[in-house]
């Protein structure tokens, strides 16, 4: 097994800490408001959830961390998953932009009354038990679309995973909605569905490699109807 220390070199710890950074400083600096609350408050959240899932691998799964720091150009990667992944960072980023000078600077969309700005905080609170489980539930939780033959990789259905066949990408669709919402961007929500759209993308090539490569997984799909979102798809 990996060892934490070995895994968190110091690029590797540098390039952490751009990215735990980088998006909270564009959020309230688009923004043009160092007062913004809700802002603030998205921050908080996704600085939680990225350092308590980072130590969490750190401590007890860091064969999951090397994981989940592996390049881009691993010849393993589905190809057409290369593509899908660039399309996600190009919206992702559209999304954080998007919001601040949307919901603050200036302010394309009407004001979101505190009835509609409470559901999306409850979106992310959902969003983060999801991400934070799909990390300690699976521990093949590859940020690439691939078989982890190297460490034996199994199909996962315990925890969450007993609940949607991919967890991970519904606390992310969680997370699109319910911050443009909390924040009060129109155009958020509407960049959160482009995410939803190409993530259904990736999920339907996702699980056709996994029913062609990875033992057990059509048992398990039967067992676990739902892709996503329980009821629906």
């Amino acid at each position: 097994m990996a060892n934490g220390n070995k895994v968190l070199t110091p690029s590797r710890i540098i390039l952490t800490i751009f990215y735990l950074l980088i998006f909270p400083a564009l959020i309230i600096m688009l923004s043009g408001d160092w007062l913004w609350l809700e802002g603030w408050l998205f921050n908080a959240w996704y600085l939680v959830l990225c350092l308590s899932s980072l130590i969490y691998l750190y401590r007890k799964d860091p064969a999951l961390l090397e994981e989940r720091y592996r390049t881009r150009k691993d010849s393993t990667q589905k190809k057409w998953d290369k593509y899908i992944l660039r399309m996600i960072v190009i919206v992702f980023f559209l999304w954080i932009i998007i919001m601040p000078l949307d919901a603050k600077r200036f302010h394309w969309s009407p004001g979101f009354p505190s009835w509609i700005k409470l559901p999306g905080s409850v979106f992310l609170l959902i969003s983060f038990f999801f991400f934070f489980r799909a990390f300690t539930d699976n521990t093949f939780l590859s940020p690439m679309v691939r078989i982890q033959a190297e460490r034996k990789q199994h199909v996962v259905s315990t925890g969450v995973y007993g609940f949607v066949r991919h967890p991970m990408y519904l606390g992310a669709i969680l997370q699109f909605i319910g911050a443009p919402l909390l924040l009060g961007s129109l155009y958020g929500v509407l960049a959160g569905v482009g995410l939803l759209a190409i993530l259904a993308v990736r999920i339907v090539g996702e699980e056709k490699m996994l029913l062609d490569e990875l033992e057990g997984y059509a048992d398990y799909r039967k067992k676990v109807r739902y892709r996503l979102i329980p009821f629906v798809w």
